[in-house]
């Protein structure tokens, strides 16, 4: 069984930045792999997953396609294929306002997200998953209004800028 973690995360946002800095120094096995939500490893990731998201996954504006028309990696509309290109299957573009993490081939969102790479990192950190006990649509309510604030509250970056370390140990952990 494959116990590789895979964070994906709003790779322009300075909280899940931090948060991505905060794993890694809290995470010296290496349980934990990151990707930027933007990037083509995570769509790839995510659709190894089998991941679709449904309405109340997409952050508020973000349209799931009725179409039956396939989307490529990362792509918000429907595009024409020609006879000759392969066919790609379904995928739509994963919410930026939550992060997530793909463990034994299931997507956690939100606060279950958090709380499961709590319990992945070394002591204290896993007590955090008493929290568990509050009720999902709580915990997921608090977490979505720090997530549509984030920018403001602590502004935006661009894409791996806090992520980009000089130890190939530590790159080698980024898809």
């Amino acid at each position: 069984m494959n116990s590789t973690r895979i964070i994906l995360f709003d790779g322009q946002c300075n909280v899940c930045n931090t948060f991505v800095q905060f794993v890694i120094r809290r995470d010296p096995t290496g349980k934990f792999q990151f990707a930027p939500l933007q990037s083509e490893q995570a769509a790839r990731a995510l659709q190894a997953a089998a991941f679709k998201p449904t309405l109340s996954d997409q952050p508020p504006g973000v349209c799931v396609p009725t179409s039956s028309t396939p989307l490529t990696p990362l792509q918000t509309s429907p595009q024409t294929s020609s006879p000759t290109s392969p066919p790609t299957s379904p995928l739509t573009p994963p919410p930026l306002d939550s992060i997530m993490l793909i463990c034994q081939g299931k997507v956690l969102l939100r606060s279950d997200a958090v709380l499961a790479i709590a319990r992945g990192l070394r002591f204290p950190w896993p007590l955090l998953t008493v929290f568990r006990i509050v009720p999902r649509p709580i915990r997921d309510g608090a977490y979505s209004i720090f997530a549509r604030n984030r920018y403001r509250w602590f502004g935006q970056c661009k894409i791996g800028t806090h992520t980009t370390t000089s130890t190939s140990n530590i790159k080698s952990r980024f898809l």
